[in-house]
């Protein structure tokens, strides 16, 4: 795999939209944060009010999981892919397409944003009936989609050309990993948009009465694990591509690197009926599938692990490391001037614990014991809230600053943010963890009866879990004001440098990349397959939930219905 090693000057338009790109979602990320950790303080009765500014239980609970796991994500996945796209591609986008893509994003969430805040949209942030939001909610998340989807198809065309003008050569790394997670957003909105034109959308204006919940569970999760992959797959190319090289070594297999983004393509879609085991309707042999194929989707992961714990030795030998972990030691973990080490390593510590107790999420028996309980919110926050979130972290104020030629400021304090936020979260998802399997809910205002030692319903485990919870979660919302401190002396600080110089390290690989005659460098064999597995896995599930339809009227959290009458 060649190194790019000069700089490239992004044009004057895409550098103020990729700005834009990274800095609206952290400035909506105060809101997400701060309502989470709220929660968590509420929970443990800590608090007697769940709400701010007038800001119910469930509203705050959509604004956190709508910002933290949709906006923020989405927004860093198209900001990245545009740096990679241009940096390695060395081409400049389109400008127009630029424009409409960041333009439909800001728009749609500015939309959806409204509802949120007015209380009209309060589903979590989920689009899960028979929960309802208004209309204009459902519109903005398209919007955002759609824009998100005109990014992705400005880079096929720089992509070609690239592949032209080098016959010899397989596609960046880099790009490979960014397309890959792409096609997969891709794949899986094609549901989701399915669910929301025609079936959310209708019934959110009372052009229909009620809903087919099956359907639109299965379309949901159709859409809802994939969505997984596609925040991991951007923080993979970190992995493989800039941190070997900023811990000071080498990757120490492109060949596995690349083999690793398209078993994801194949894998990471026929997965979603394993949220549905407790749902009737399906039949067994369809849940076994998916089941299967979730725990095939720990290979790439296994693989992973594997080749990058090779690529930190390698960096730790480099580096003067002698013994069997002697390398472990040798890494810069608190070298400020390669924060993106410190976020890298301490994402790597959490997601140790995330990605196994994801298989216990897979299996049908274990998962009968943590459905809907807070082990699950526990697992989430390893996998989204550690690694995912710690390298937009890191890497959206990278990026900012080489957009706008401002030094980071509080270089020390920067890298201090991730191991502080890991330390929280090894605190809060254990107890949210253990929380769930002694049977505390997760979600749901319960009107925290569990805390009362006078109600029938108390539940000292439950107290003790929920404050350490709110403990671990304490310390995390303390590591995000200092990353907010961070970002606000760095926008302050003068520029020191030319903006819009994009730079990101690239490291060498210690094995020859794949020819351009291999099958690892052919991307339409692994489209077939993903596409024959789709259709394979998703059509007697599809056509079950059509089949045996259970019309449902909607439901507000806040203001519970009695009784739901059901249509056949």
């Amino acid at each position: 795999m060649s190194t790019v090693r000069a700089n490239f000057q992004v044009a004057p338009l895409s550098r103020v939209l990729m700005i834009v790109e990274v800095a609206l979602p952290i400035l909506l990320l105060v809101l997400g944060i701060y309502h989470g950790f709220v929660q968590t303080l509420y929970r443990a009765g800590i608090i007697q009010s769940s709400s701010f500014a007038g800001l119910g239980y469930y509203q705050g609970l959509t604004l956190h999981g709508v910002i933290n796991a949709v906006v923020l994500t989405t927004f860093f996945g198209v900001a990245f892919g545009n740096a990679v796209m241009q940096y390695y591609l060395r081409q400049p986008l389109f400008p127009t397409v630029h424009l409409l893509s960041t333009g439909l994003m800001g728009i749609g969430t500015l939309i959806a944003a409204v509802p949120m805040l007015l209380g009209l949209a309060d589903v979590l942030y989920t689009f899960y009936p028979p929960l309802k939001a208004h209309p204009a909610f459902y519109i903005g998340a398209t919007l955002l989609v759609v824009g998100s989807w005109i990014a992705f198809f400005g880079w096929i065309p720089l992509i070609r050309r690239w592949m032209r003008e080098h016959p010899g050569q397989p596609i960046p790394l880099a790009v490979l990993g960014m397309l890959t997670a792409f096609i997969i957003w891709f794949a899986c909105t094609i549901p989701l948009a399915i669910e929301v034109l025609f079936m959310l959308i209708p019934w959110s204006l009372g052009w229909i009465d009620t809903i087919n919940i099956p359907l639109a569970r299965t379309l949901f999760w159709f859409f809802g694990h994939p969505l997984v992959y596609f925040w991991l797959l951007p923080t993979y190319v970190v992995y493989y591509v800039m941190l070997p090289k900023e811990a000071g070594g080498k990757l120490y297999s492109a060949p596995a690197a690349r083999l690793v983004f398209l078993l994801f393509l194949v894998l990471s879609i026929p997965v979603g009926l394993h949220h549905q085991y407790t749902e009737p309707g399906f039949e067994r042999f369809w849940k076994g599938l998916h089941a299967l194929l979730t725990f095939g989707v720990a290979i790439p992961s296994f693989i992973t692990a594997f080749t990058v714990a090779a690529s930190l030795e390698h960096a730790g030998v480099q580096r003067g490391a002698t013994g069997l972990f002697g390398w472990i030691w040798k890494l810069p973990w608190f070298d400020a001037n390669r924060p993106i080490v410190a976020y890298s390593l301490a994402g790597l510590l959490i997601f140790i614990l995330g990605g196994l107790t994801g298989l216990v999420n897979a299996s049908y028996n274990l998962n009968q014991t943590i459905h809907n309980t807070g082990f699950i919110s526990g697992h989430f926050h390893m996998t989204v809230g550690g690694p995912v979130f710690l390298i937009i972290l890191g890497l959206s104020l990278e990026l900012f600053s080489q957009l706008t030629g401002k030094p980071v400021r509080g270089r020390g304090w920067n890298i201090a943010v991730p191991y502080l936020w890991a330390l929280g979260l090894y605190i809060f998802s254990p107890a949210m963890m253990i929380g769930g399997l002694l049977g505390q809910p997760r979600r749901t205002n319960m009107g925290l009866s569990y805390l009362d030692p006078s109600s029938p319903h108390f539940r000292l485990d439950w107290v003790v879990t929920s404050y350490i919870a709110a403990i671990g979660g304490a310390i995390m919302f303390l590591a995000f004001l200092i990353y907010v401190g961070v970002w606000i002396a760095t926008i302050a600080a003068p520029a020191e440098k030319p903006a819009g110089l994009l730079y990101l390290s690239t490291a060498e690989s210690l094995h020859s990349d794949v020819p351009t005659t291999s099958i690892m460098a052919k991307l339409r064999p692994w489209l077939a397959i993903a596409v024959l597995l789709i259709i394979v896995s998703y059509w007697a599930p599809l056509r079950q939930a059509m089949r045996t339809p259970e019309n449902a009227p909607p439901y507000a959290p806040d203001n519970p219905t009695p009784a739901i009458q059901v249509k056949k």
